[in-house]
């Protein structure tokens, strides 16, 4: 039997092993070499100062590709996929270092789990070691699991726009945000898509946020006609969705400095807004290109934490039209929600007026 292999990388004052150093992760595209999965590991601990901004006292959920990514491989979203080649891992594995520390979080359903909670660069590295690419940290702090400090507004856009139509969004979503008093930072999603951050007091509830963010999707739909909030993708036509079930509990969108499963290794990476116009893709940054990025010109979202904004300015907006929107099928019904059916194949005389299905 071959022997096995393996590598150190030094994080922080820590050297974290990683086995199988030499594992291909992303195969060579034509822009980008191999990335091999000791590569992602220093990777993790090239980019510590905004990737720990991102994870610091945060719970949080490994995207987990065991045997690397390659075009085709599909992602568990559950108990149903289990021949999947990459899954979310939300409880803590065994055989975590002691320097790991926690984080009790609350699911929808009532059910508990002790998640990764990062205090320090090595734990990002050792999750490179068990084959994370992606992390998923909640909207809150480990002192306070049930106040998000973080509104979310997901850019998404839809079949028969471009990358283009997300930016113009992007720079709308910004310029509300300033009427409102509030200051978002960008980010690329390292897929498709943008993500805009704001920093909020940590004194509201989930269906709060929840709430808040349907209500600045409503008012940017009031400003640029090229964008829903429809939850029905036969509904959204060729517009960005504003994804306001990003903002529910145990919903959670990948951190700045990510790496994202997708060809050339690429990273969500933070943006100033003026950079915005100059961005072509998603993924027009990689685990290549980041780090002398960081290190030349600091995270540009050094400033997030600076100040925290009160959300009762879109909650003012909540109240003016407080009809509920469709939560994702996992979550519990919750009162006034619409019928979870897609609209084409509603038949109303089987719906009551709460919402409720009757025989």
């Amino acid at each position: 039997m071959a022997k096995s292999t393996e590598a150190y990388v030094q994080a922080g004052e820590r050297e974290v092993r990683v086995s199988s150093p030499e594992r291909v992760i992303y195969e060579a595209t034509e822009t980008t070499p191999e990335v091999t999965k000791v590569m992602v590991a220093q990777y993790f601990a090239d980019v510590e100062d905004g990737l720990m901004r991102a994870l610091r006292e945060r719970p949080t959920a490994m995207e987990r590709w065991p045997s690397g990514w390659r075009e085709g491989m599909q992602l568990a979203t559950g108990p149903q996929d289990k021949d999947a080649d990459g899954f979310y891992q939300k409880r803590v594995p065994r055989g975590a270092p002691d320097y790991l520390e926690t984080a009790r979080i609350t699911f929808p359903s009532g059910r508990t789990a002790d998640e990764m909670c990062p205090t320090e660069i090595a734990v990002p590295v050792w999750a490179a070691h068990m084959g994370t690419l992606t992390f998923h940290p909640w909207p809150v702090r480990r002192d306070d699991v049930d106040h998000p400090d973080e509104l979310r507004i997901d850019l998404d856009p839809q079949p028969g726009t471009d990358f283009r139509d997300v930016v113009r969004v992007a720079l709308a979503a910004n310029d509300l945000l300033a009427d409102l008093g509030m200051t978002g930072f960008v980010k690329t999603s390292g897929n498709r898509g943008l993500h805009v951050f704001v920093r909020i007091e940590p004194r509201w509830e989930f269906a709060e946020v929840r709430h808040a963010a349907i209500a600045f999707g409503r008012e940017l739909e009031k400003r640029d006609d090229g964008v829903t909030t429809a939850w029905w993708k036969e509904e959204r036509g060729e517009r960005i969705f504003v994804d306001f079930n990003q903002n529910t509990r145990d919903r959670t969108i990948a951190s700045a400095y990510s790496l994202r499963p997708r060809p050339g290794a690429p990273v969500s990476m933070p943006l100033a807004w003026d950079e915005l116009d100059d961005v072509t893709t998603a993924g027009a940054f990689n685990l290549f290109t980041v780090p002398e990025r960081l290190a030349g010109r600091g995270d540009a979202w050094a400033a997030i934490d600076e100040s925290a904004h009160s959300l009762e300015p879109l909650l003012e907006k909540w109240a003016e039209h407080p009809v509920e929107l469709n939560f994702p099928p996992d979550h519990p019904k919750v009162p006034g929600e619409p019928p979870r059916v897609q609209p084409s194949k509603k038949v109303a005389s089987h719906w009551d007026a709460e919402g409720n299905r009757v025989e």
